[in-house]
């Protein structure tokens, strides 16, 4: 059956908020249209368009989407003072689970992480949204951080801290260099010209200033605290944070008491609908990698193995001494070319040739 090229598709803004809604990433989209992640970050930007089938799965998808978007849309509007209180929510929430246990029995592992899960993501996404800048880069390093959780979880449960162990997880995640290699293109700006210049000097911030001053005046940690999760010394921290605070203040000087500075953060970070995916979807995401990667070392062996075996087996079994490379010998006259012949030479010669040609005498036996 061929497929209509002429399906109508919303603009590429409203693909990503279709897609962001419903907390789905690139890499999900892609994998559920049949497309390369690169495809669908084209289709969103709009520097491509789809065609032919690939076109009306996409198509399909954000119908699905846009429909599951309405019926969320509806029962927010059920209650306005929630959609209130959602959009307050700060990134200087305390993360650590105080009305959760994640060390009772009454808690199987799954239910553990769940509610880990549920009560740090959202806040955590925020956060890590105002260390990067970048929306998808945010949701990536959430989800991963989680997997590595859920992987080291009997690790991660009997922790202090296990939100902190999330967020230190996340943060360096977010700020890996590698990323420069995988978003080369800017995001859009949040939409307020205030939140805009404030995100614009948090991200001329050093990496280090600026995770130490997202944790400070942000998460609301204490300076040794925000020292220990940033790997330094105390006074290198204090330093950190003052000369981020002074360079905020330089740029946009209403900014310069700290109580404003963490309301404008929190301003920012709830800005942005930023939705995390499900925990369901991030343990299997987790133990699908980690069996990934288990048969990937599982193969390796067995190919070290074979490699190996191989070489035993074509081996020679006794040594064999190298041949010695060759060497000037001196002392060795030169050869010299024969001269001319003299005279009893040449008879001798003539000799020869009349005696070969007639043979020798012939003798015969005598009787006595």
């Amino acid at each position: 059956m061929k497929q209509s090229p002429s399906t109508p598709l919303p603009p590429p803004d409203e693909r990503r908020r279709l897609r962001e809604a419903q907390s789905l990433t690139q890499a999900q989209v892609a994998a559920r249209v049949g497309v390369a992640r690169e495809t669908v970050r084209s289709w969103e930007t709009g520097r491509t368009t789809p065609r032919g089938r690939k076109r009306e799965a996409y198509a399909n998808l954000l119908a699905e989407l846009a429909t599951e978007k309405n019926e969320l849309d509806g029962q927010d509007g059920q209650d306005g003072q929630d959609e209130q209180d959602e959009k307050k929510v700060t990134a200087g929430q305390d993360l650590a689970p105080v009305t959760i246990d994640l060390r009772s029995d009454a808690l199987t592992p799954a239910q553990a992480f769940d509610a880990l899960y549920a009560f740090c993501a959202p806040a955590l996404v925020r956060q890590t949204y105002l260390l990067t800048g970048r929306r998808e880069l945010a949701r990536e390093s959430v989800e991963r951080a989680f997997q590595l959780a859920w992987q080291s979880w009997p690790e991660v449960a009997l922790d202090p801290d296990p939100a902190g162990w999330v967020r230190a997880t996340a943060y360096e995640c977010a700020l890996s260099p590698w990323h420069r290699l995988r978003y080369r293109h800017p995001e859009p700006p949040p939409a307020d010209a205030t939140d805009r210049a404030l995100m614009d000097v948090l991200l001329k911030l050093p990496p280090p200033h600026r995770r130490t001053l997202l944790l400070y005046d942000g998460v609301g940690l204490d300076l040794p605290d925000t020292a220990a999760e940033t790997e330094a010394s105390t006074p290198a921290t204090a330093n950190r944070l003052l000369h981020a605070r002074a360079a905020i203040a330089e740029r946009l000087p209403e900014l310069s008491d700290p109580a404003e500075l963490h309301r404008r953060l929190a301003t920012l970070a709830s800005t942005e609908r930023l939705r995390a995916a499900k925990p369901p979807t991030v343990r299997h995401g987790s133990e699908r990698r980690a069996r990934f990667w288990t048969r990937a070392a599982i193969a390796f062996t067995v190919a070290l193995i074979g490699t190996t075996a191989l070489t035993l087996r074509s081996a020679p079994t006794q040594y064999e001494p190298p041949v010695a490379p060759g060497t000037d010998v001196r002392g060795v006259p030169k050869r010299v070319a024969p001269g001319p012949l003299s005279e009893a030479e040449s008879e001798l010669r003539e000799k020869l040739r009349d005696e070969t040609a007639r043979g020798p005498e012939r003798l015969l036996p005598t009787l006595p």
